[in-house]
């Protein structure tokens, strides 16, 4: 069951984020961030209160989600800001590296986890091959001090939100609620970094105006409810199984992205990334088997 919950895991974030990738062509960074994760709050909104989740609430449940909340958009921010001024290559691939560290390391140290000989094979293998999948090594640009900043930001905080979130949610209704809760703190804090810009004279919207957003919408809430539920997967393949290979196989989304830019855009992986991709494919085999 970890092994199945994470690898959907890894096939919704790798769509989210190429879905985001892609409006984020066409519309801000941070209004794609907003719409999208305001989409998922009004749809676990309703969950939540349909299914009496409230109940769940406790002071743990609470700071956890507001912490994920809190996280998530500087996260992404970092990620993006990074992507844009450094090379994608080094970016993407640690990012994914750090969201795989953290919830490891939390599984070693607070839940006294450790792998298998077969598992510790698979995770080498499996984290050797989202870094080659991601590119690493295509390139000889210098990475600017500031780039490496922002990287390891993001990769903390995506690491981080995963771990609050599977720690914070200890039944379904719990997991509802922590994920409802972490939305609405994504929208204040997205919003609010979105209303500053605004106002030091930045347009939220492109010159369409608010068509450009509306005419994307459908898209837009498939990003932030294939994010929430990625979330919810993750969740799941954590409490029934090692924090380790969840994390590990939930890292594989680079890969799910690269088809999905292969199979839309028509875009060729080399040589170095299609090997990545099989390593990370024989990697995930060795995971579920161990």
């Amino acid at each position: 069951m970890t092994a199945v919950f994470a690898l959907a895991t890894s096939l919704l974030w790798g769509l989210a984020d190429f879905g985001g990738g892609l409006l984020s062509k066409r519309l801000r960074e941070l209004t794609v961030v907003v719409v999208s994760q305001g989409a998922a709050c009004l749809v676990l909104g309703a969950i939540v209160l349909s299914t009496g989740a409230w109940s769940e609430l406790d002071a743990r449940l609470l700071w956890c989600a507001v912490a994920a909340g809190a996280i998530g958009p500087v996260s992404m921010l970092c990620f993006y800001r990074a992507l844009a001024i450094g090379p994608m290559g080094v970016v993407s691939p640690v990012a994914t590296l750090g969201s795989v560290a953290v919830p490891v390391a939390v599984g070693m140290v607070l839940h006294g986890e450790r792998p298998g000989l077969l598992q510790a094979v698979g995770t080498l293998v499996a984290v050797t091959g989202v870094v080659l999948a991601g590119g690493v090594g295509g390139g000889s640009a210098p990475v600017q001090q500031r780039t490496v900043l922002l990287t390891l930001i993001a990769a903390f905080g995506f690491g981080a939100t995963m771990s609050l979130v599977a720690e914070a949610s200890t039944t379904i209704a719990g997991l509802f609620l922590t994920l409802f809760l972490q939305r609405v703190v994504n929208v204040v804090v997205g919003g609010g970094a979105l209303y500053a810009s605004v106002r030091r004279g930045t347009p939220a919207l492109p010159e369409e105006g608010v068509r450009a957003v509306w005419t994307v919408l459908p898209a837009l809430a498939f990003v932030g409810l294939a994010d929430v539920a990625a979330n919810g997967t993750y969740a799941v393949a954590a409490q029934h199984g090692p924090v380790t290979v969840a994390a590990v196989l939930a890292s594989l989304y680079p890969v799910v992205t690269a088809l999905a830019a292969r199979g839309v855009l028509q875009e060729r992986l080399r040589a170095l990334q299609t090997a990545g991709a099989g390593l990370a494919l024989l990697g995930t085999v060795l995971l579920a088997s161990g």
